[in-house]
């Protein structure tokens, strides 16, 4: 299917607590991405930690979020995991609680085969009617969906797009090539998001967009309206931001990040660890170099 996502999706923080999920701040940091363009929200994805949170909360944080968007974005939930049937039914609950699709990434650590990816896709897909965002991050899952196997996948009618995270431009060219018309792919790695608008994609999956959404937003505009020009440069004073963010692994940084924007997002859970000081005195300069007030 096309024409589910365009834009910018922002794979948004969970806010903790040592006691749970900070929901005021998490209605705040909803509130401050839609009041500044985002087309849609990722809650749960990797940037959320859903790795971390139990049932009860990950229920929670679908419910708030859902009823706090208020259908002024769409509210996309993280859902995949190495045992289909897990992956199944959390695409079930978000689509009971009201998601407006879900993003499931690769089974990780099993290492299944290529036809085993088509298989764990079609039975999350047939489970729900909402669109399918399949996830391709092989650096985190050891598992990489080939252009051919994209190719296949895009054939199952809610199949939205893939969010491609490999860092391989020549497989993401690739792939635009083989779905372009059936699906649509999306980037999900802030450092490629010119390249692959470029290249056909209609929409990004950003972290960076946690802290300069309306940026971020304006980049994809200036793309879709063929203004390269204007946009290259754009990205050139994000590019910045963007390295700051990924100085450890994601969401250590851009967590710090929400926290220099007051937004109280508390620490990464265990087994992450708190930025380091010489990390966020990286990302201090750079969004003051781009001209945040902090």
């Amino acid at each position: 299917m096309t024409g589910f996502l365009t834009g910018l999706a922002t794979a948004l923080i969970t806010p903790f607590t040592p006691k749970g999920v900070n929901f005021d701040a998490f209605g705040k940091l909803i509130r401050f991405q839609i009041e500044n363009g985002a087309d849609a929200l990722v809650v749960l994805g990797t940037t959320g930690e859903p790795a971390t949170m139990n049932e009860t909360e990950k229920e929670e944080v679908i419910s708030f979020a859902v009823k706090q968007a208020e259908g002024k974005c769409k509210i996309i939930v993280g859902t995949g995991s190495n045992c289909t049937q897990k992956a199944v039914e959390a695409s079930k609950m978000a689509e009971s609680l009201g998601a407006d699709g879900v993003l499931a990434v690769t089974p990780y650590y099993n290492k299944c085969t290529q036809n085993g990816l088509i298989l764990y896709y079609q039975s999350i897909a047939e489970a729900i009617g909402i669109p399918v965002i399949a996830y391709n991050v092989p650096s985190r899952t050891g598992v990489n969906i080939l252009p051919q196997t994209m190719a296949e996948i895009a054939r199952i009618p809610n199949l939205a797009g893939v969010k491609e995270a490999s860092g391989n431009m020549a497989q993401t060219l690739e792939t635009a090539a083989l779905i372009r018309g059936k699906c649509e792919l999306y980037s999900g790695e802030d450092a490629l998001n010119f390249p692959i608008l470029a290249a056909g994609g209609t929409a990004v999956i950003s972290v960076v967009s946690n802290l300069l959404p309306k940026e971020v937003k304006m980049m994809t505009c200036l793309i879709a309206e063929k203004n390269y020009h204007e946009a290259l440069a754009l990205n050139d004073r994000l590019l910045p931001v963007t390295k700051a963010c990924f100085t450890e692994v994601n969401p250590i940084p851009v967590k710090a990040g929400a926290n220099l924007l007051g937004f109280e997002a508390g620490v990464p859970r265990a087994p992450l660890t708190p930025c380091e000081e010489k990390n966020i005195e990286t990302l201090k300069n750079a969004l003051s170099a781009f001209g945040v007030n902090l």
